[in-house]
């Protein structure tokens, strides 16, 4: 063979075992993650991600902490993405109080030792980037209220460099991160508020939200909530109604951050009224949707 063959044809054989060798599990695994993930409190708010060494298990997931004055206890967790959150409660042991919520990749968030979670253990949530799912406590085997938060792949593995808001906090790492979850409007959608089975079909605008009308063609239930789109995550004056013709008005009103309702009537075969209020702006509609 020729001298000034052998270097080219060594690099070709070299290039051709390189393809032909499979890929390590987390080199497969990096390229699954590509959902964006926020920080999973509210907007505004900064918290410690510690994602410390050595004995943390498992390796690579994050405990969430105080962060100079702000105490995490008692604090919203919100999804970091939108997804299916399942709901499980370990008792007096391990996660405690956890859920999984589950992306469109494949990929999944668990976010453990929750002083309260939005639905019962057993259950399920179809939830958006923002959408609320319980409540930092100190369930479980926790030895203090923090938020326990893991990234993993869709072949279930830790990403132990996991990213929230733009920040990637590797093994060894403590930072401080503000979240800008749900910054950009209410998290939740009538759909969600009033659950599994309900369609919109119709609403009403009002000054700093809007009220809707939903239907269960499954059990003949009407359901009404009403939405902000102002004043997101403080406390305010709401209410939503819904009155079959014929029988007393179901209403629910009081100071809500993000919605009033789910009000829900059996209304198979009837017309109904229905409305809400945002403040001193409210919508009444007359008896209509005579399903």
């Amino acid at each position: 063979m020729p001298t000034t063959l052998r270097p080219a044809i060594t690099a070709l054989l070299v290039a051709l075992a390189t393809a032909l060798i499979p890929q390590s599990a987390s080199a497969q695994d990096a390229g699954v993650l590509a959902i964006t993930h926020k920080s999973p409190f509210n907007c505004g708010k900064t918290f410690y991600a510690n994602n410390w060494l050595p004995d943390h298990n498992p390796s690579g997931s994050i405990d969430w902490q105080d962060y100079g004055g702000d105490d995490i206890n008692g604090e919203t967790v919100r999804a970091t993405a939108a997804g299916t959150a399942y709901f499980s409660d370990a008792g007096s042991t391990s996660y405690g109080k956890w859920v999984e919520v589950r992306h469109s990749d494949g990929t999944r968030t668990r976010y453990a030792h929750l002083a309260s979670m939005v639905r019962s253990a057993g259950s399920s949530l179809s939830v958006s980037q923002g959408t609320v799912i319980g409540t930092v406590g100190s369930t479980g085997g926790s030895n203090a209220p923090h938020l326990h938060y893991e990234q993993r792949t869709s072949t279930g593995a830790m990403d132990t460099s996991p990213t929230v808001d733009g920040v990637t906090v590797s093994l060894g790492q403590k930072k401080a991160i503000t979240s800008t979850n749900s910054c950009g409007g209410n998290p939740y959608t009538p759909e969600e508020v009033c659950g599994s089975g309900y369609s919109v079909i119709d609403s009403a605008a009002l000054t700093g939200g809007r009220t809707y009308l939903l239907y269960n063609s499954g059990n003949g239930y009407n359901c009404v909530a009403t939405l902000k789109t102002s004043n997101l995550g403080t406390a305010s004056a709401m209410s939503a109604f819904l009155e079959p013709q014929g029988e007393n008005r179901t209403t629910d009103s009081g100071s809500y951050d993000y919605y009033a309702g789910p009000v829900r009537r059996d209304a198979a075969s009837q017309c109904v009224k229905w409305g809400g209020s945002v403040g001193s702006s409210s919508y009444t509609s007359g008896f209509e949707h005579c399903s």
